[in-house]
């Protein structure tokens, strides 16, 4: 006995089976995450350095050269590009398709670990390396502007006021900031006046390393009390930075103003993002993978609405870019296309049975079909996405025929 005849002697069972497939389907749906594409990571592997001051022919030598010597005896290696530019070192290694991403990442660490020796050793961090994630892309960008503010009051005011009240929308892994201006002491110097005393860049560099620090200093204890003692050595303003002692000379203190100046500035001035000659940065959302990016987007539409009615009367807030809305059209596309074809299939089936009880039971067969795939999707790890969506669609065809 198979399952069509057992429904047929037992129609309670049959309908119970079809609302079960339903209400599962149901909720594989609304824990199924939607997005364009399917999230394909690609066997890529990729290790940066920075190398402040150095340029390009010292990285080339002195990082990218020896690092890929090192990669290069890992196997399954397809391809390994690099480029070697002024204060940075990118190297991307590509696998072989079908080799697992977690085991490469790992055996390009254990490579770049022990080529590490070999590398400058005033290197400010270890080489970095980062696995490619297709998850990685914003879903939403985010553009601040303001005629009143330079890039560095509007980075202040974006991190202060807004990336904490936007990250803690469930489903966003992190907000970036693209044309961020962080505060820094600027040091400028003048060639002539560090001739005269002798002294190079390296000199001033040793001693704000020795100055501007702030050690543990203990504690006093007492009978009845314990008080923890705190050094305050670190500079802060440009007049401490500026009477920074670089070197005793013939018994005369040789301070920071006598070989240049101390300026509070932006930490890089190298790249800037205008709109007609107005300052503004960018902060790009980046979804978890996995999950539902249209949900993303609505909540995100609706933190903006609670945070414009807060926003300074000179900053201008607007998204610039918007995943999702590809997404919507997509899915209302196949909504179109899904009632297109079941009026399509009522008529035709009615046409050759002349029979509206036969004509109306693909309604019936194909929803229930369609909704219970959606758990199918949820347990295999699928999203909603043009290439599923795609396949919704066709799979009508093929319940209506069988």
């Amino acid at each position: 006995m198979n399952l069509s005849e057992f429904s047929l002697r037992r129609p309670v069972f049959a309908v119970v089976l079809n609302i079960v497939i339903v209400v599962f389907g149901l909720i594989g749906y609304k824990f199924l995450g939607v997005r364009d594409y399917p999230a394909l990571d690609p066997p890529n592997i990729n290790v940066r350095t920075s190398y402040p001051g150095a340029n390009a022919e010292i990285i080339e030598t002195q990082i990218t050269e020896p690092l890929e010597k090192a990669i290069n005896g890992i196997a399954g290696i397809r391809n390994i590009t690099s480029q070697s530019s002024q204060g940075s070192s990118s190297i991307t290694v590509e696998f072989e398709l079908g080799t697992p991403l977690e085991e490469a990442a790992n055996d390009v660490r254990d490579k770049v670990s022990q080529a590490t020796r070999s590398l400058p050793t005033d290197l400010e961090a270890p080489p970095v390396v980062s696995k490619a994630d297709a998850s990685s892309d914003p879903v939403m960008i985010i553009l601040l502007q303001s005629n009143m503010r330079n890039a560095l009051e509007i980075t202040e005011f974006a991190n202060n006021n807004l990336v904490e009240r936007i990250q803690t929308i469930q489903g966003i892994s992190g907000v970036n900031i693209w044309g961020e201006k962080k505060y820094a002491m600027r040091i400028w110097f003048d060639p002539a006046r560090l001739s005269a005393y002798n002294l190079s860049p390296r000199d001033v560099q040793n001693a704000l390393l020795r100055e501007n620090v702030e050690l543990p200093a203990g504690k006093l204890a007492g009978d009845a009390t314990d008080l923890g003692i705190r050094t305050f050595g670190k500079l802060n303003t440009e007049e401490e930075f500026n009477k920074l002692i670089v070197k005793n000379v013939n018994g005369a203190d040789v301070i920071l103003r006598d070989v240049g100046e101390a300026v509070l500035g932006p930490e890089n001035e190298e790249s800037v993002l205008k709109e007609s000659n107005i300052p503004m940065i960018a902060m790009a959302i980046i979804p978890q993978p996995g999950t539902n990016y249209i949900s993303i987007a609505d909540e995100v539409q609706k933190r903006l609405t609670e945070i414009r009615a807060d926003l300074p009367a000179d900053i201008r807030m607007e998204i610039s870019y918007d995943q999702t809305q590809n997404i919507r059209k997509s899915i209302n596309e196949v909504k179109e296309t899904l009632v297109v074809a079941f009026v399509l299939v009522v008529l035709i089936v009615y046409l050759f049975f002349r029979d509206w009880l036969i004509a109306i039971r693909p309604l019936i067969d194909i929803p229930v079909s369609l909704i219970g795939a959606f758990f199918i999707m949820y347990l295999f790890g699928y999203t909603i996405n043009v290439l599923t969506l795609l396949a919704i669609v066709l799979a009508t065809g093929l319940v209506v025929d069988d």
